[in-house]
């Protein structure tokens, strides 16, 4: 295909577990889960690959991660740790491309079509970029390599830890008819059961439905859906996407009480999520969103707005926390809770220092 495109996928392995595991010897070949106690209500913010052959994964309760392995060792995330490093491997990201779109700490697309060092092959700067990466931070990355932004990240995720996959054109049909309906993007355990209730259990299969049947079923995904069983993906890779919401959000490993305290600290890994990616990425936002889905799927969005931009963990656990306290009990347990921060601005406008900008606002008042 003439024009190519050259896009690279990288995923880190297991990131902030494999972070203490460098940062402490002790740790290395051992089941480690970065989270809360497992004696409290925390949940699990991830895990190292010992602790996932458990069935441990992210998002999962503490006190379940224990049960199903009492020997794991529980670590309290250090997220400025994980922040610097990342800082350093996009670093690495940016001595072949500016091209360059963070997803979150640990993964990034890059466009190499046309890189600083003038290398041919996109496989032959994965490989480099993965070296590198071990040589300056000792951790292991996964790459994928394609020519849109769908298959790369299909790719890294096809060979971990530690792999690296390419998807060319003269493959990718066989792929993806391979591929099981929960990897494609947008398959969420919802779709996924309305999927299998149709006989939809692979790529294959989905591919055998035209455009008009899967937009009677799915609307407006229908087509999204159309195109990827296919592999068609015009996104291009965007280093300076103008973003308009960080969110995080989870489906819950079994319903709960609006009531019950694993709520409310679920709640709080959610908002330090949200404040983190904001602070990565410098961004604060006015406005703060909580999202709850109950048990019969009905779901509910509240909002709230403030004065100052904000994009810390307190301020946002703060405003989650008001909205939460006041949301309808309609007798429905929850599914999923989430938290956005939206209304966003770059943080460099509001750090002239805080004193200034209280000064600035006051005088806008007058």
């Amino acid at each position: 295909m003439k024009n190519q495109r050259k896009i690279i996928h990288i995923d880190m392995d297991a990131f902030y577990a494999s972070i203490e595991q460098r940062d402490n010897p002790e740790l290395r070949g051992k089941p480690v889960v970065v989270g809360g106690n497992p004696q409290g209500r925390g949940v699990v913010a991830t895990c190292s690959y010992e602790a996932r052959k458990y069935g441990i994964h992210s998002a999962m309760p503490c006190k379940t991660a224990y049960k199903r392995c009492p020997y794991a060792i529980f670590v309290r995330p250090r997220f400025e740790v994980y922040k610097q490093v990342s800082y350093e491997i996009r670093n690495i990201f940016h001595k072949y491309t500016d091209l360059v779109e963070p997803l979150s700490f640990d993964e990034a697309y890059l466009d190499v079509t046309e890189n600083k060092l003038n290398i041919k092959y996109a496989t032959e700067i994965a490989k480099l970029i993965k070296k590198e990466i071990y040589e300056k931070t000792g951790l292991t990355a996964s790459a994928g390599v394609s020519y849109n932004k769908f298959l790369a990240k299909l790719a890294s995720d096809y060979n971990k830890p530690n792999g690296l996959t390419i998807i060319r054109e003269d493959n990718t049909q066989s792929f993806l008819d391979n591929l099981p309906i929960s990897k494609f993007f947008g398959v969420g355990k919802v779709t996924q059961k309305v999927l299998h209730n149709l006989g939809i259990k692979t790529g294959y299969d989905l591919r055998q439905l035209d455009v008009n049947e899967l937009e009677s079923i799915f609307k407006n995904r229908g087509y999204l859906f159309y195109q990827l069983s296919r592999g068609i993906d015009h996104r291009p890779v965007e280093p300076h996407r103008e973003r308009k919401s960080i969110g995080a959000e989870t489906t819950l490993i079994e319903n709960l009480d609006i009531e019950d305290e694993k709520l409310i600290n679920i709640l709080d890994e959610l908002c330090e999520e949200v404040a983190d990616r904001a602070n990565y990425l410098k961004k604060r936002g006015k406005t703060v969103v909580l999202k709850v889905k109950y048990g019969d799927f009905t779901q509910i969005t509240r909002s709230m707005s403030v004065n100052n931009p904000i994009s810390s963990h307190e301020d946002i656990r703060t405003n989650i926390y008001n909205l939460f306290k006041n949301i309808e009990h309609n007798h429905q347990d929850i599914r999923l809770i989430g938290v956005t921060l939206s209304n966003l601005i770059n943080e460099e406008v509001t750090n002239i220092t805080f004193f200034e900008y209280i000064k600035s606002i006051e005088s806008e008042k007058k």
